[in-house]
C-alpha cells in the first residue's frame, strides 16, 4: 500500500512525535506527585534514561507508547508502508528496552513500566487505579518489575491464544 502522504510531509508528522512530556507521561507525573512521591526527569546518568526516577525508593519509571515498544495491544498496529523497517525498528526498541531493565536491575534499581494502553484507547484501566498500583510498587519495595498495562481485549486474547497454540509463543 502506498503512502497517502508524500517523504516531506511524512517527514513533518515523524519530527513531531515528542520523546518527552508526552501526554500520557504527563498524566503519570501528576497521578504520583499528588501520591507524594517525588521524583527527576529523564536522569542521562542512568540506562535508557527512565521517564521518572526515583532514587529515595531506587526505582525508576518508564511510560511507554505501545506502537514504539512493540506492546500487544490495540494500539499498537503496524504500518502496512516500509512493513519490514517497521517491523526491524520497534523490534529493536522492544530489545533494547529488556537489556536496559536487565541492567537497571543489576545494578539495584526497581523497574515499573506503565504502557499507554492502560491510560488511554478502550482497554485503559481507571487512571486513580493506575496511579495508586503504581504507588503501592513503588512505596513496597520487594518486586523488581512490574507493568501495568490496560485490560485486554477479546482481539488480544485470541489472537495469544491462537500464537500459544501453534506453538510460537
Amino acid at each position: 500500500m502506498a503512502d497517502v502522504l508524500t517523504p516531506e510531509q511524512r517527514r513533518l508528522n515523524m519530527s513531531r512525535i515528542r520523546g518527552r512530556d508526552t501526554a500520557p507521561e504527563l498524566q503519570v507525573r501528576h497521578g504520583l506527585h499528588a501520591r507524594g512521591l517525588r521524583y527527576r526527569l529523564h536522569d542521562q546518568r542512568l540506562p535508557g534514561r527512565p521517564d521518572l526516577v526515583l532514587p529515595r525508593y531506587r526505582t525508576v519509571v518508564f511510560i511507554h507508547g505501545c506502537f514504539w515498544h512493540a506492546h500487544r495491544c490495540r494500539l499498537s498496529t503496524m504500518p502496512a508502508t516500509r512493513a519490514e523497517f517497521w517491523r526491524k525498528k520497534i523490534q529493536g526498541n522492544a530489545a533494547r528496552d529488556r537489556r536496559v531493565a536487565k541492567t537497571l536491575h543489576t545494578a539495584g534499581w526497581r523497574v515499573l513500566v506503565i504502557w499507554e494502553c492502560a491510560l488511554r484507547g478502550r482497554e485503559r484501566l481507571d487512571a486513580a487505579a493506575v496511579f495508586e498500583s503504581a504507588a503501592r510498587y513503588i512505596r513496597d519495595g520487594r518486586r523488581h518489575l512490574l507493568e501495568i498495562r490496560g485490560k485486554p481485549s477479546l482481539r488480544t486474547l485470541s489472537r495469544r491464544t491462537e500464537i500459544e497454540s501453534n506453538g510460537d509463543g
